[in-house]
C-alpha cells in the first residue's frame, strides 16, 4: 500500500508539474492577447497595443486610435469572464489592430495560432452579405490573408481561408464565384454550433507559410474540422499595413483575442476550450 500511495503522490506530481510546464509554454509563446475586460487596448503585445477605427476599409491608412463607432463596444459582464467587444449592427467603418510584430510574421517560415470566441445566431443576427469575424491581411481577403467567414446565404457555413498571394493562386484575378479553385483552398462547415446565449471557440492554426510546406488547420470548441491542402503560395506583405481586422460585417459578441509564435497542439486548446475564465486563467 505504501509503494501504492508512493507511486499516486509522483504521479500527482509529474501531471501538476507538466500542466506548469504546458502555461508556460502558452506564455512564452503568446504575442498578443485582449480580454477587453479592461477596455479595447490589448492586455498583451508585442507591436502596437491600441485598437484603431477607420470610417471605410480604403481609408485605414487614415484610422483614428480608439473604439470610435458608435455600434462597436465594451459589452460590461457578457463575456466569457468579464466583458466582451459587442458589434450591434453592420457597419462600413472598420475596427483593427496592427499586425507588424503582434502575429509574428516572417518572409520564410511564418507560424502561429489565432485563438477567439463568438457568439451569435447567424441566422438570425447577420445581415445578407459575407462576414468575417477575424481577417488578417496587409492587402484583403484573396491576397496573403488568414481568416474565418460566414457565408453569405442561410443556412450560413463557416470557412477558413489561408490564401497566399493573389497573383501567384488567383493570376486571373478570378472572382470567388468564378474561380474552381477558390473553394478547394478552404476548410467548409457546414451546420456550425453558433447560438445566442453560448460561446463558441475558434482555433486557427498554421505553419510553414512562405515555404513549400504550408499548412493550415480549423478547429471549432476543441475539435478539428479540417485542414486546408497544402500551402506553396508565397505570402507576401508590407507588413506595416497589415491589420488584424475585426467583425467585418459582423453582428454578435466577440472575446478573448489571442495570437501566438507557434501551432497550439490540441491539449493546449483543449485546456483553452475548457478554461471557466478563459485563457487569463491560464496565464496567472
Amino acid at each position: 500500500m505504501k509503494y501504492f500511495l508512493r507511486y499516486t503522490a509522483l504521479l500527482s506530481s509529474c501531471i501538476l508539474l507538466f500542466a506548469f510546464i504546458a502555461e508556460d509554454r502558452l506564455k512564452d509563446d503568446l504575442l498578443f492577447y485582449v480580454s477587453f475586460d479592461k477596455g479595447s487596448t490589448a492586455d498583451i503585445a508585442t507591436g502596437d497595443n491600441t485598437i484603431y477605427t477607420s470610417e471605410l476599409r480604403k481609408n485605414l491608412q487614415d484610422a483614428k486610435p480608439g473604439l470610435l463607432n458608435p455600434d462597436v463596444v465594451i459589452a460590461k459582464g457578457a463575456g466569457l469572464s468579464g466583458d466582451a467587444l459587442e458589434f450591434k449592427k453592420k457597419s462600413k467603418m472598420v475596427t483593427f489592430f496592427k499586425a507588424a510584430e503582434n502575429v509574428g510574421y516572417s518572409k520564410e517560415n511564418w507560424n502561429g495560432a489565432v485563438s477567439f470566441w463568438l457568439q451569435l445566431d447567424p441566422a438570425k443576427d447577420l445581415e445578407p452579405g459575407y462576414c468575417d469575424p477575424v481577417q488578417i491581411t496587409d492587402v484583403n481577403y484573396n491576397d496573403a490573408a488568414l481568416w474565418v467567414d460566414f457565408t453569405k446565404e442561410n443556412p450560413r457555413n463557416f470557412r477558413l481561408g489561408v490564401l497566399g498571394d493573389l497573383e501567384v493562386w488567383n493570376p486571373k484575378k478570378l472572382g470567388p464565384d468564378e474561380n474552381q479553385d477558390y473553394l478547394r483552398r478552404l476548410v467548409t462547415v457546414s451546420k456550425p454550433p453558433f447560438m445566442r446565449g453560448e460561446w463558441t471557440h475558434i482555433v486557427i492554426n498554421f505553419s510553414g507559410l512562405n515555404t513549400e510546406n504550408g499548412s493550415a488547420e480549423l478547429y471549432v470548441n476543441g475539435e478539428i474540422k479540417g485542414k486546408v491542402p497544402p500551402i506553396k503560395d508565397p505570402f507576401t506583405w508590407d507588413e506595416e499595413k497589415a491589420n488584424i481586422l475585426l467583425g467585418l460585417n459582423y453582428i454578435g459578441l466577440f472575446d478573448e483575442l489571442s495570437i501566438f509564435s507557434r501551432p497550439l497542439n490540441t491539449d493546449e486548446i483543449g485546456r483553452i476550450y475548457n478554461a471557466k475564465d478563459g485563457l487569463k486563467s491560464l496565464l496567472d
